[in-house]
């Protein structure tokens, strides 16, 4: 049985690459309206776990649900429609396109038609589309850069427009991966205020180095080493636990 109250959860996952075991046994919960972080040392398995959600890698043994049901795990292209949606370390934008159509391609799933002969063709639906990614946009408070050019912003801009590229899809799961990753210290103040305002429509996977985002905006911690859960449960509890401070100093709490 699982949780019936929880979107996501995971059970047993594991994951190797080749001779290497990436992830053992890992398991995780996420519930509405909650925002869990998934952090752990360099090499701990975090990516690789969101890589699994979001269909890049296939995991050797694992259960997923998703609403308290068994789901098979995903396909890239099916996450939109299950309502996952997720931000890259790299940002990922189209630098010769503008924020406002960097956006609108994460709104295809709303297309009636392929995003390209929707956006530059059909006129309905790309007036549909400009306003759910104009919405996305103001969400993220950055409407003033809809007709900029990608390869125009500062690199804190971009990361407001990714976050928005994933919202233009009305996820109930959106995965941050490290958005305060090379922000200075007054973005990583506006990203932890957003992060806060956006848990009240989407339930928030983050994974992020930043400890001071970790404990400022997640409910609760799942912390990784060597591919393993080592502990899990409220922020203030998981900073606490021996066995984390012996992951992040290589040594012994006493």
């Amino acid at each position: 049985m699982t949780s019936s109250s929880a979107l996501l959860e995971i059970k047993g996952l594991s994951i190797s690459f080749g001779g290497l075991q990436a992830l053992r046994d890992v398991y995780l919960d996420l519930h509405a309206n909650e925002v869990v972080g998934i952090i752990g040392p360099n090499g701990a398995g975090k990516t690789t776990l969101f890589n699994a959600l979001c269909g890049l890698v296939k995991p050797d043994h694992g259960e997923l649900f998703l609403n308290g049901l068994p789901h098979k795990w995903p396909h890239t292209h099916e996450l939109a429609k299950l309502g996952i949606a997720r931000t890259l370390q790299g940002v990922g934008l189209f630098g010769d396109l503008t924020v406002l159509e960097n956006v609108m391609i994460g709104a295809h799933k709303f297309a009636h038609t392929g995003f390209v002969s929707a956006a530059f063709g059909r006129n309905t639906d790309e007036n549909k589309l400009r306003d759910r990614a104009m919405l996305a946009l103001e969400r993220v408070y950055a409407t003033r850069l809809a007709g900029r050019r990608a390869d125009t912003l500062s690199y804190p801009d971009t990361k407001r427009v990714a976050i928005a590229r994933a919202l233009v899809s009305e996820p109930k799961i959106l995965m941050l991966d490290e958005p305060a990753g090379g922000l200075g210290e007054e973005d990583i103040a506006w990203m932890n205020s957003l992060i806060h305002n956006l848990k009240a429509h989407s339930s928030i996977l983050i994974v992020e180095h930043h400890m001071d985002v970790v404990m400022s905006v997640c409910d609760r911690l799942y912390v990784l080493n060597f591919g393993q859960v080592i502990s899990s449960g409220a922020a203030e509890v998981v900073r606490r636990d021996p066995a984390v401070i012996a992951a992040y100093l290589g040594v012994s709490a006493t």
